[in-house]
């Protein structure tokens, strides 16, 4: 899908509220064309990273006094995937299928911002530009929750699957709710585990595997006509995620902004099949604090160059580029994250009126 977002703002889903509608209005305020809903961390257990998407996941079990929740791989539990994959078919088989994927639907148990944003859209009669949702990608989800025994569930083969297609149908769950409030709906895969692919932790973890276990999220994505993202916010193998289909690829320009110009070709590649690059300029660690809106711009318009001089055009490069914080606020002091998203939204601007861009 051929994308043209010529510098336009959105963000990274956690925010460091407790009070969803004025993180709804964080959002909105600074990036008007392409808000998110914001995920709520510190509301409860509920929402953090992987938990959120937990539902409908045969034998998640949630620990609340560890703080923790785990798949329970013990016993026989071949009934409940059985439940499971009749579900997924249903919803999700390519002919017959119908794409009702609200067996896997986020509650307002686990998610307050979704609904905080959807409840706020219902109020304006005209549609945005671009809704962002976001899930927790397959491979950080596998890798990062454990079974019983505290073994990583991304070495248990059969429950990976089960975790690549509950994603799935919880990307396509959310497109569906927000598609009606947008001309696009951008839905990020969140895989910040990529940036330790090759590292001797996951050695045995197949590069063959992931690019696959990313695309059929990917095609899930397409499926309901949406711009299927990928966020990472450290140094990965940035070919991974353009091999599994995606069409926006978001790194952390702030302290990476030099990686991506080692993937020339692929990058072009990229660009050239009209997907985009979504610049994340601006830190969500204490170095928000120093930086300033010219900091921010000279630092943005380095990385740019550093990618056009291995020849890629610099106009293609600004037609395809979003900007984004490099990564989540949810850790953050909420001064520091107000400022994040102020200044998110204030580089976009200020590249918008250098370029002669109009919204």
């Amino acid at each position: 899908m051929s994308f043209q977002p010529r510098l336009m703002a959105t963000g990274i889903g956690s925010m460091p509220f407790t009070d969803p509608d004025k993180a709804v209005a964080i959002a909105l305020s600074n990036l008007p064309q392409a808000p998110m809903w914001p995920q709520l961390p510190k509301i409860s257990l509920k929402e953090q990273m992987e938990i959120q998407y937990s539902e409908g996941i045969p034998r998640a079990v949630i620990d609340s006094d560890k703080e923790r929740m785990y798949l329970d791989t013990s016993g026989d539990y071949s009934e409940e995937f059985g439940a499971f994959y009749e579900k997924y078919v249903v919803a999700m088989d390519p002919d017959e299928g119908t794409g009702d994927c609200s067996e896997m639907a986020i509650t307002d148990e686990f998610s307050k911002g979704i609904f905080a944003l959807e409840r706020k859209l219902q109020q304006s009669s005209e549609k945005l530009p671009c809704v962002k949702v976001q899930t927790t990608g397959p491979c950080s989800f596998a890798l990062t929750i454990t079974d019983e025994n505290k073994r990583a569930i991304y070495y248990n083969e059969e429950f990976r699957d089960i975790i690549v297609k509950a994603m799935a149908m919880k990307c396509r769950w959310q497109i569906q709710k927000f598609a009606p409030f947008a001309e696009n709906v951008i839905c990020f895969i969140d895989e910040p585990i990529l940036s330790a692919f090759g590292s001797s932790t996951y050695v045995s973890v197949k590069r063959e595997d992931i690019v696959a276990q990313l695309s059929e999220v990917v095609d899930a994505i397409h499926a309901e006509n949406a711009l299927a993202g990928i966020h990472c916010c450290g140094s990965t193998e940035w070919s991974i995620p353009i091999d599994a289909g995606v069409d926006i690829v978001n790194f952390d320009a702030f302290e990476y902004g030099d990686t991506i110009a080692m993937y020339p070709d692929e990058v072009k590649g990229h660009l050239d099949c009209g997907g985009a690059l979504a610049w994340g300029v601006v830190p969500t660690s204490p170095a928000i604090r120093e930086q300033t809106l010219d900091s921010l711009i000279t630092h943005l318009e380095k990385a740019i160059d550093n990618l056009n001089s291995q020849g890629i055009d610099r106009a293609q490069i600004i037609r395809q580029a979003l900007i984004t914080p490099s990564c989540g606020t949810g850790s953050l002091p909420p001064q520091d994250a107000v400022k994040v998203f102020e200044m998110t939204g204030r580089v976009s601007a200020e590249m918008k009126g250098k370029y002669m861009i109009s919204d």
